[in-house]
């Protein structure tokens, strides 16, 4: 597994992480299978439209969350590195830039954890969206845990 797809320092990096109940496999396809990421993407009350999901290295997603009560946020994202079902990297073209990389640990058959890096160009940039960033990232998180329930059905 590639630790360190993109350069990066701690001052640059936003790092979440969490132990799902779920497996391995189930973890990584709700992130590669875009039936069930459109689902869970994106803080509490905000939907997806999916204009391009090329799940492959090279390959592009773009798409489009909508706000709950306003906004249209356009992203634009290629990914770099995929290792089923260990890793996804990707990077964004889209404001505000940074790169993502998403590992996947089986603890057991039954539990998994999550480590999800944003890694910034500075450290600035970094600081402007951390406060925003850590509590918005677990929400996601917590939609992520629903469409696992959903998936074990």
């Amino acid at each position: 597994m590639s630790a360190n797809i993109f350069h990066t320092t701690p001052d640059r990096e936003i790092v979440s992480t969490r132990i799902f109940n779920a497996t391995q496999q189930n973890l990584f396809q709700a992130w590669a299978n875009p039936q069930y990421l459109k689902k869970w993407w994106g803080p509490k009350g905000f939907i997806n439209t999916f204009n391009e999901f090329d799940f492959r290295v090279g390959g592009k997603w773009s798409f489009i969350m909508h706000g709950p009560e306003k906004g249209n946020y356009a992203n634009e994202c290629e990914f770099v590195e995929i290792i089923i079902p260990s890793l996804i990297a990707w990077k964004r073209h889209s404001k505000p830039l940074f790169q993502v990389v998403a590992s996947f640990e089986e603890i057991n058959h039954k539990q998994t954890k999550l480590v999800f890096k944003m890694i910034f160009d500075t450290a600035e940039e970094c600081e402007k969206l951390k406060p925003f960033v850590v509590d918005k990232n677990e929400e996601n998180f917590d939609k992520l845990e629903d469409v696992l329930l959903s998936m074990k059905a």
